[in-house]
């Protein structure tokens, strides 16, 4: 649930961050402000599978309002791909940051503007894959940029996932791969690149130049976001946890669509820290 007392509303603070304030007492004019979204476990509910999240009735209304408010700068912010996304979204096509900042679009109905990474190897999807084996309901999903193996349907599997991953990668010491943990998921990309370093180069482009960002995420993934948040002067708020280095957290992806709704509606009006 979100609360009313934003005077305990802080940037960069040391703690876990107990609140979020109200739309009105959150932001300046929309006009000076890029609104970053993660996308599961933030703006929608997680499933038990990638395929089975769905968008609820009046969610796109809502960031379809806030795009125009903003002049454009409001971007998804995602592990997954530029297309997984638009599927997910269709019809709408959004700005976006994908594949965990290994590409970005600056507008909606645009192809990426920037890839910063290659697919992964062959070989090395081949062995990553074979994990799957490992148990039934051991999910695989291939992102091009990265492979996911989902175990939300076979929690057994956890720990026998990240042992083979390491044993993998001590084979195959000189692959400049990186390991994510996730919610129930564990991913492999390259390294090099990071949500963070997606935002940053989503920063420096216009419409989201000189704004004051705020970003919403949920997962350790979206951590690096939080850390640059005040290089920029910008606000971060967490979604289910109270991570720390926050400015104030959500009980729920509920509780954030609630949010910006209320922040859509009343984005006309002059709004204040």
């Amino acid at each position: 649930m979100m609360a009313d007392n934003s005077d305990l509303i802080v940037s960069g603070v040391s703690e876990p961050a107990e609140v979020v304030p109200t739309p009105l007492s959150l932001v300046p004019h929309l006009q000076n402000v890029a609104i970053l979204l993660d996308i599961d476990g933030t703006l929608l509910d997680l499933a038990p599978t990638p395929r089975e999240v769905w968008v609820p009735p009046g969610l796109m209304e809502t960031l379809n309002t806030l795009l125009q408010r903003t002049s454009g700068a409001l971007a998804l912010v995602s592990g997954r791909s530029l297309n997984d996304i638009d599927l997910i979204f269709a019809p709408e096509v959004y700005p976006a940051v994908g594949g965990h900042g290994a590409e970005m679009r600056l507008a909606g109905g645009n192809e990426a503007d920037s890839i910063k990474a290659p697919p992964l190897d062959k070989e090395l999807k081949r062995r990553l894959a074979a994990i799957a084996k490992l148990s039934p309901g051991i999910l695989l999903e291939d992102k091009g940029y990265s492979l996911a193996l989902h175990y939300r349907l076979a929690p057994q599997a956890e720990q026998a996932i990240y042992e083979e991953v390491s044993r993998i990668r001590a084979e195959l010491p000189g692959a400049p791969i990186e390991v994510l943990p996730g919610k129930s998921v564990c991913e492999i990309k390259h390294a090099g690149f990071t949500k963070a370093s997606g935002v940053r180069e989503l920063m420096r482009r216009a419409p989201f130049e000189g704004r004051k960002p705020f970003f919403i995420g949920d997962d350790v993934t979206d951590e690096t976001v939080f850390a640059i948040m005040p290089d920029f002067a910008g606000l971060s708020f967490s979604v289910g946890r109270r991570a720390l280095g926050v400015d104030g957290h959500f009980d729920a992806p509920d509780d954030v669509r609630t949010f910006l709704a209320c922040l859509a509606e009343s984005g006309t009006n002059k709004m204040s820290r």
